[in-house]
């Protein structure tokens, strides 16, 4: 069964707090739920961390908890030590009836940092990224003992963000590391979205459908822009918007021929962060979701 879902930094940012800061957490929430009619929401700086609290307040809007970003730091730390930090999140995962735990390395990222430009991001070798793998395998079959899978989410201003980075990961990694296949970190990091996806479909098993602007990502990367500084300047959109450079057709008809959902629950999800200020989030919100609904009934996912 697919499932559509959002995240609560269309409306308040999570890596820069001050976007958003003056909307209410249940505009947020009442939005999302009850106006637009998303299935579920994905974690945010607003919300409870005690699980029960956090399903119940969901709930309550009509929402259910997808799963949240979990930053590693494996570079840095032992597997055992990643697997004694992440139990507190583990906890609220399993609690809420999450099937994916989403996984990003930032024990030296730079995509909340307004001070560095993207374009600076770190990058490892071909051996640390084996190495990498190793250990990132190695957590990701703890995660699968307690009935959660890995999804890792390559992502700008990370050590995964190229398609060749994507096809480094995936290689480096065995059965228990799964994709979340994000279409805008996607094309951002240079990457054919409808290629990367064909490449890894048979492991992905979280999808964000994230959509760029074309002309602004092409000032970010000209001019040096922090990561921080293209989301105010609208590097992101939903999809459906006519600035967007990404046809979520064909992806979508790539899920629904992998079998995407067919084996239980599956989300798609809008994460798209955007100056609420300039771009409203129920609007565009509201836009993306539409869009999703039709393109998915015209691929057969529904």
């Amino acid at each position: 069964m697919i499932l559509f879902g959002t995240n609560p930094i269309a409306w308040a940012n999570d890596d820069d707090r001050s976007i958003g800061a003056d909307i209410a957490t249940t505009r947020i929430l009442d939005e999302a739920g009850r106006q637009i009619g998303f299935d579920g929401i994905e974690n945010g700086h607003r919300w409870p961390d005690e699980p029960e609290e956090l399903r119940a307040l969901l709930a309550s809007y009509g929402l259910k908890f997808i799963s949240g970003w979990y930053s590693t730091e494996l570079l840095v730390r032992s597997v055992e030590s990643e697997i004694a930090a992440c139990q507190p999140h583990l906890a609220k995962l399993k609690h809420n009836g999450c099937a994916v735990m989403i996984v990003c390395e930032t024990s030296n990222a730079i995509h909340g940092d307004a001070g560095k430009a993207v374009n600076d991001r770190p990058r490892l070798s071909a051996s640390e990224m084996k190495d990498f793998g190793a250990k990132l395998e190695a957590f990701a079959a703890y995660l699968a003992g307690q009935g959660v899978t890995l999804v890792y989410h390559h992502h700008m201003g990370t050590i995964v963000e190229s398609p060749e980075e994507i096809d480094a990961l995936m290689a480096a990694t065995g059965p228990h590391t799964h994709l979340l296949f994000d279409a805008g970190h996607c094309a951002f990091g240079g990457g054919d979205p409808v290629a990367v996806l064909a490449r890894h479909i048979g492991r992905v098993k979280h999808f964000h459908a994230k959509n760029i602007r074309p002309a602004v990502v092409e000032k970010v990367r000209a001019e040096g822009w922090s990561f921080l500084k293209g989301v105010v300047e609208g590097a992101f959109t939903v999809p459906g918007d006519q600035e967007g450079g990404i046809d979520f057709a064909p992806l979508l008809q790539q899920l629904a021929k992998a079998g995407y959902g067919k084996g239980g629950d599956a989300w798609i999800v809008i994460e798209a962060e955007q100056d609420p200020k300039v771009r409203n989030p129920l609007l565009y919100q509201t836009l993306g979701l539409a869009t999703l609904k039709r393109l998915s009934r015209e691929a057969g996912l529904l």
